[in-house]
């Protein structure tokens, strides 16, 4: 589990989940998963009024946790659900600032959704992959990893440039990223993201400290915290209600947690199946840890796919040195006081980046399964799952809404096996 076959570094090489590159660059590129995870592992439970130090740590265990059940064979970090916010925020009526003061009635349909998931997972690992498989064909889990990507891309283009300055410097940050990744070289190629989002916060510190153009950044926050110190954790409390209303999330992240294995699949050559029953296990498992203590529901499936993608190196060990990385971050309030000071924009041009990835990856499992979409039943559903996502499409049942996500996810599955009746 724990042991990786050491390939040298070369310009394009290829690194698959049982080897690694050497410690100190394996370290830096784990470092590079949990950055370009700050979306997931910041931005997810802030819109949720979670404690980032906690949701950041529990990332962390759950991810050492997932990768213990699997048996070291699937590379993935597990972050914070974008499927929740939704849900969440009907279920606790949190208005978005400051802490959820209804945090615990969260924490408790997030555990239910737990459980729910990792029921899926045994009876899976009993029955076989076969079903889960007819239900969900790479024509549905890309479209629906595709729609992830999609329906995130809202919040960098809407919710973090409120200023043209703003604007300009996503822009600044999504093209040093991509001049990082196409004229770099070496280790700076590979950590593109934390190199691209480190350029863009140079050129934004000159522009504001230095010139007075924009919202300087506050240095002093950073000065005044703590290196160490405990999180804020918080204890679930049982309301149906709410557990009725987020426990069918459990559906959503097999949908994204089947898209991670076979996107990783695609892009090893290797398969992921035999893993699919024990990976859903250990996605419940964690998220019904994380939400004992305050945390937010995860999921395999998130921005590190995404990175994996440009970077082409799918050592699990990455992973192991990204969840320790998250634990000890967790228990630093200057963590959390260096999240603050990231510029809003700078992080807004690594989510257009790397939301753009995860939309990329839901479109190789269609190319990399050869999906035809001369056939009908394809082409309507991939469109409409598609729409369905990107705008947002919310159904209501009652006091339950159904958001893009969740309205895709369903509505694809749905939509595939009507179409499919009386077909082989």
């Amino acid at each position: 589990m724990f042991s990786w076959t050491v390939k040298q570094p070369a310009e394009g090489v290829v690194v698959a989940p049982d080897e690694r590159l050497p410690w100190g660059q394996t370290t830096m590129l784990g470092l590079q998963h949990v950055v370009a995870m700050f979306g997931a592992s910041v931005l997810g439970p802030l819109l949720m009024g979670f404690d980032s130090n906690v949701a950041m740590l529990m990332n962390g265990v759950a991810t050492l946790l997932f990768f213990v059940l699997v048996g070291g064979k699937v590379p993935s970090y597990l972050g914070s659900s974008f499927a929740f916010i939704s849900v969440v925020l009907v279920a606790t009526g949190y208005a978005g600032q400051g802490a959820n003061p209804n945090l615990p009635i969260a924490l408790g349909g997030i555990i239910a959704c737990g459980a729910a998931y990792a029921a899926i997972g045994v009876i899976v690992m009993a029955t076989g992959t076969g079903w889960i498989e007819r239900l969900m064909p790479p024509v549905v889990t890309g479209a629906v990893v595709a729609v992830i990507g999609l329906n995130l891309a809202f919040i960098p283009v809407k919710n973090m440039a409120p200023t043209r300055f703003d604007a300009w410097m996503e822009v600044v940050t999504f093209v040093s990223i991509g001049l990082v990744a196409v004229y770099s070289s070496g280790m700076v190629r590979r950590l593109l993201i934390l190199a691209g989002l480190i350029a863009a916060s140079v050129v934004y510190a000159v522009l504001t400290n230095g010139l007075g153009w924009g919202k300087p950044i506050d240095l002093p926050l950073i000065e005044k915290a703590a290196w160490f110190g405990m999180p804020n954790f918080s204890a679930p409390a049982f309301s149906t209600q709410a557990m009725l209303m987020i426990a069918p999330v459990a559906m959503i992240l097999v949908a994204e947690n089947l898209g991670h294995l076979k996107a990783v699949g695609a892009m090893t050559g290797k398969n992921m199946n035999p893993y699919i029953g024990r990976a859903f296990v250990g996605d419940g498992l964690a998220t019904m840890v994380a939400g004992s203590v305050g945390g937010t529901g995860v999921t395999t499936y998130a921005e590190n796919i995404g990175v994996m993608a440009a970077t082409r190196i799918y050592s699990t060990a990455l992973f192991v040195i990204a969840g320790i990385f998250s634990i000890v971050l967790g228990f630093s309030p200057k963590f959390g006081a260096l999240i603050h000071t990231i510029p809003l924009p700078v992080m807004g041009g690594v989510s257009i980046v790397v939301f753009g990835l995860i939309t990329i990856a839901g479109a190789r499992i269609w190319v990399d399964n050869k999906v035809n979409f001369l056939d009908t039943r394809n082409m309507l559903v991939a469109a409409i799952t598609l729409v369905l996502g990107t705008g947002d499409f919310t159904l209501h049942f009652g006091g339950f809404a159904l958001g893009g996500i969740g309205t895709a996810t369903f509505g694809a599955i749905v939509l595939n096996a009507l179409l499919s009746r009386g077909r082989p």
